[in-house]
């Protein structure tokens, strides 16, 4: 007698008619995502085919690199949504920003209001080789000043994986957790994937985000989601309904 195994769900399967994805790069020639702006209605369109319905696009905040202002994000914004409508593409739209944790953002927390996902929730990152030294603090002064810190993709900062407990410091230091959806199909590398895994079952995942650059991203929608139990990342793709426009 023969056993098959049942077929993986593709990641676009999981999507919940509705979704509110609070991380992309979608604006076109802002940063390193959307080039231009058939690129920008390409992207949102295909996300839009697998369930995707708001997006909270999140432009890289990084000094030296992508010198993003304020009134930049704020009028890129505008000429996307104007894009948009122009192309008949439903406006759920909206421009946050995505900063990188480091002196310039400290400084800035102080100086500017932050471009929050909604209300006063706003989005951050580190650099992909190790923390800042300054980490807690900067946590503790977004805390200060109003903000609630939503780290993006904790799981893809290798150094931490084999220091799990600083999951659990962060958590307890008041960040909450946004999961990239493609490192549960493994297109981050295996490592990754393990770790998704044991945030999700450990239900350390506050939300999700698509955090699309470009089309090789959103093709691996169709790709099947590797967790040993996928309907960990059901909770969380639900609790994004909180930023609904």
């Amino acid at each position: 007698m023969f056993f098959f195994s049942k077929p993986k769900k593709s990641l676009a399967d999981l999507i919940p008619n509705g979704y509110v994805d609070i991380h992309s790069h979608l604006m076109p020639g802002i940063d390193d995502g959307a080039k231009d702006n058939a690129d920008t209605l390409k992207l949102i369109n295909t996300l839009k085919s697998y369930g995707f319905a708001q997006f909270i696009t999140t432009p890289h905040v990084l000094t030296g690199v992508w010198n993003n202002t304020r009134e930049d994000i704020i009028g890129k914004e505008q000429f996307t949504k104007e894009l948009l409508s122009t192309n008949g593409v439903a406006n759920n739209f909206k421009a946050a920003a995505e900063y990188l944790m480091d002196d310039t953002f400290l400084k800035k927390i102080d100086s500017e209001p932050l471009l929050t996902l909604k209300d006063n929730y706003v989005l951050v990152e580190m650099s992909y080789l190790n923390a800042p030294m300054q980490l807690y603090e900067i946590i503790y002064q977004l805390q200060l000043a109003g903000y609630k810190p939503i780290l993006a993709h904790p799981e893809r900062y290798l150094f931490y994986h084999f220091k799990f407990d600083e999951y659990s410091k962060l958590k307890k230091a008041g960040c909450l957790f946004q999961l990239n959806l493609l490192s549960v199909t493994g297109y981050y590398g295996k490592p990754v994937l393990d770790i998704s895994q044991k945030l999700l079952e450990q239900d350390m995942i506050d939300f999700t985000g698509s955090d699309t650059h470009h089309d090789r991203h959103t093709e691996a929608y169709k790709n099947p989601v590797l967790l040993k139990k996928p309907d960990l990342l059901v909770k969380p793709l639900n609790k994004n309904s909180l930023f609904s426009m």
